[in-house]
């Protein structure tokens, strides 16, 4: 079984929900103290972003044992790379180029809610404070509802053809 299938197994299949709550945990620990690497190390962090997949395992925090939440931290972070990457079939050897794009990381880690990734302090190395209010506000912007409001003439949105005045719209 491969690296992304033995991910997708345990992230994906609640057999045990305690042993499952730990194994995400034990994800977020481990994808957060990633981050926080490759982060402080900007811009000089070519040697984390760049290796053979058990190297660079290894220099993010992911044990040999661990292989297969480093390849679910490469499909999280997939998103946000400037060249796609295929996670899916990493094995020990393969190479890994990550090319991220740090403004797009931030929003999609805004847009997964994941406060503890998004308010880590060694983002201030890599982005301005400027720039991630920026981004916030984006990500706000669209993320807002909009509902549009029906005219008193318009016909019905139920479906009876009559005017909405006439229709569901009457008091």
């Amino acid at each position: 079984m491969s690296y992304f299938e033995d991910w997708t197994k345990h992230s994906e299949t609640v057999e045990n929900e305690n042993d499952y709550k730990a194994y995400i945990s034990k994800y977020y620990e481990l994808e957060k103290n990633a981050y926080d690497a490759i982060l402080t190390k900007y811009p000089d962090n070519e040697d984390l972003l760049n290796g053979k997949a058990v190297d660079l395992a290894e220099k993010l925090g992911f044990g040999k044992s661990e292989m297969e939440i480093f390849v679910g931290f490469l499909e999280g972070v997939s998103t946000s790379l400037t060249e796609e990457y295929d996670y899916k079939s990493v094995t020990d050897d393969s190479d890994v180029s990550l090319k991220i794009d740090y403004e797009k990381l931030y929003y999609n880690m805004r847009d997964a809610k994941a406060e503890w990734l998004y308010s880590l302090k060694s983002w201030n190395n890599v982005l301005t404070e400027e720039k991630m209010q920026e981004i916030t506000k984006k990500y706000r912007e669209d993320n807002i509802a909009h509902v549009e409001k029906i005219g008193r003439n318009d016909p019905c949105p139920c479906g009876s053809g009559k005017k909405y005045k006439k229709c569901c719209g009457k008091k």
